[in-house]
């Protein structure tokens, strides 16, 4: 039997530090690693933090022998430069795949001039500025891209404007599927996300105190990497509103599932996006989502008044309103979970993961 002869395809990403766009690379990387066609290369480059997710012990690590010192940044960022550049020729992959819209440039300028097939893929809000700078490059670099992926169609229509790049891709992000267990549900409203400013933690309390619910508690699962102490201010807010006694601060939580599956009602109160896994999590766990329609995302998974209600940015009346009727209502949350569950199919992991394999690799 003829031993098939595998291909070399890199991945480059700051960090694998907990947070969606990290999860998303982590499950690439343990689908290629699973293929008997690929040797998985991970090249990591930002401040050295542990690896957050379980990945394969097959996939090859690279990391600068340089920490990355931001009182130096012009010299750190030759230095991250050269070590990408160097280590990415040296893979010669078949394709490389970049993620994060603050870093993609770096990668892309990095690999000017090479002959490396290199893919990018933001993964925020995607009209959002990034500042003069960090935008000119990408306007000067994502043409010499080899392509870029979108998460959503919204995304889709805002780069067609603002790059001339004509090879995009529309892949959302794999949702990994939760089954069900036999885990009570309790009279809860919880929002999954990290502990800063854009994902408005504190408007949810303050949309959480004007609920006539007094048997229900609002659990907020995250951390802040940043330690901005955003959380000590929300408990401050809590506290102010009279609800302290009922919203929870769950902190990081390694088993986020248990938290899906005893739970009522998702809401989520981002103002900006680029594709919100943990709707798309709660989805899978059978749960009615709430969301301010940001750009961009929650549309591209919620249909409104089908699997839970897109509420205007900044409607916090309307907001409110919705999560009352969910409250209310057990057989409207009921129906809508079953549509969640069913709508979510179509972000199954093996089959986002295999739309990336095929614009990697065979575009």
């Amino acid at each position: 039997m003829e031993t098939v002869k595998k291909k070399d395809i890199c991945f480059v990403i700051h960090s694998l530090q907990a947070g969606g766009m990290e999860r998303v690379m982590s499950e690439l990387l343990n689908y290629f690693a699973a293929s008997n066609r690929y040797h998985v290369h991970l090249v990591l480059y930002g401040i050295k933090r542990d690896v957050f997710y379980d990945i394969s012990k097959d996939i090859i690590i690279y990391r600068p022998s340089c920490e990355f010192d931001n009182s130096k940044r012009l010299l750190s960022t030759i230095k991250t430069n050269f070590f990408l550049r160097k280590t990415i020729q040296k893979i010669n992959p078949v394709a490389a795949l970049s993620f994060g819209e603050r870093w993609n440039s770096m990668v892309l300028l990095a690999l000017l001039g090479t002959k490396v097939p290199l893919y990018v893929s933001d993964r925020a809000q995607p009209n959002k500025s990034l500042g003069k700078l960090h935008d000119a490059l990408r306007k000067w670099l994502y043409p010499n891209a080899k392509g870029v992926i979108v998460q959503t169609e919204k995304a889709l229509a805002i780069y067609k404007g603002m790059y001339a790049q004509t090879n995009f891709k529309v892949i959302g992000n794999p949702i990994r599927q939760i089954p069900a267990q036999d885990i009570p549900r309790e009279n809860c409203i919880l929002m999954v996300g990290r502990y800063i400013k854009s994902k408005q933690q504190d408007v949810l309390i303050e949309i959480f105190s004007k609920l006539n619910a007094p048997d229900w508690k609002l659990v907020l699962v995250g951390y802040d990497h940043l330690k901005q102490s955003n959380q000590e201010e929300w408990e401050a807010l809590a506290k102010k509103l009279h609800v302290a006694d009922r919203v929870v601060f769950a902190g990081k939580q390694a088993d986020v599932e248990r938290y899906y599956l005893s739970s009522k009602i998702f809401a989520f109160s981002s103002a900006s996006e680029g594709f919100p896994n943990v709707v798309g999590e709660a989805m899978s766990a059978a749960l009615p989502v709430v969301s301010f329609d940001c750009i961009a995302g929650p549309s591209d998974l919620i249909i409104n008044e089908t699997n839970g209600f897109l509420i205007p940015l900044g409607d916090q009346k309307l907001f409110v309103e919705k999560l009352q009727v969910l409250i209310d209502d057990s057989g409207l949350r009921e129906e809508m979970a079953m549509k969640s569950k069913q709508l979510i199919q179509k972000f199954e992991l093996n089959y986002i993961c295999n739309e990336f394999e095929n614009f990697l690799v065979s575009n």
